[in-house]
């Protein structure tokens, strides 16, 4: 029930997020004033691309932080943060779709095989957020040949400094991977307790 309810959350408020970001950045919905048809468009194929490569034409910026942060709307064809948005189409549609569906089996495989213990906290907390953001871009892609981003993170006006853009998944998969990495660490530290010997009276 956990790991359903956190993958859950996490999934609503991605999809949210991302149709707000389409309402309010773009031009997507201007042509539609009923929510039935705006959640059509949502979770339709996108138009094709405009002279700017986008499929959705962009309407405005919101700053956060001038040196820090705003939001822009983006469109990624590839994994988080853009990791291998350069495949070919042919190539990259299969291999999204297969990860995809392999990440969820896995988290739910290795989830099913905790046993509530304390020292598993760590995975119990991060397993949740990996598969709620998994299944929000791969809900993306199911949709669209992409996933919409719109978290522009920089410093200052630094163009070497600008992290690739990102969303609420890409979020939850990365604080979910790093619970993980503090799981295996903290799993490693005690097996090492464990294996140390008492010394003999």
């Amino acid at each position: 029930m956990l790991l359903i309810a956190v993958a859950s959350v996490v999934i609503v408020l991605d999809q949210w997020s991302k149709y707000v970001v389409l309402r309010e950045l773009t031009t997507a919905f201007d042509a539609s004033d009923a929510f039935g048809e705006r959640l059509h468009i949502f979770t339709s194929d996108a138009p094709s691309p405009g002279f700017d490569g986008y499929h959705f034409r962009q309407k405005r910026t919101v700053t956060v932080s001038e040196s820090f942060m705003r939001l822009r709307y983006a469109e990624n064809p590839g994994a988080a943060f853009g990791l291998f948005r350069g495949l070919p189409d042919g190539l990259r549609g299969p291999l999204f779709h297969l990860v995809s569906i392999g990440a969820v089996f896995l988290i739910l495989h290795y989830f099913r095989k905790l046993n509530g213990s304390k020292e598993e906290v760590w995975a119990v907390a991060g397993l949740p957020l990996v598969l709620g953001g998994a299944i929000g871009n791969y809900l993306c892609r199911l949709s669209r040949s992409f996933v919409i981003d719109f978290i522009d993170a920089h410093w200052k006006d630094d163009p070497s400094l600008v992290w690739p853009s990102f969303n609420i998944a890409d979020s939850a998969i990365v604080v979910g991977v790093g619970l993980l990495v503090i799981d295996s660490f903290v799993r490693k530290e005690n097996n090492k307790k464990v294996a140390v010997p008492e010394p003999a009276e």
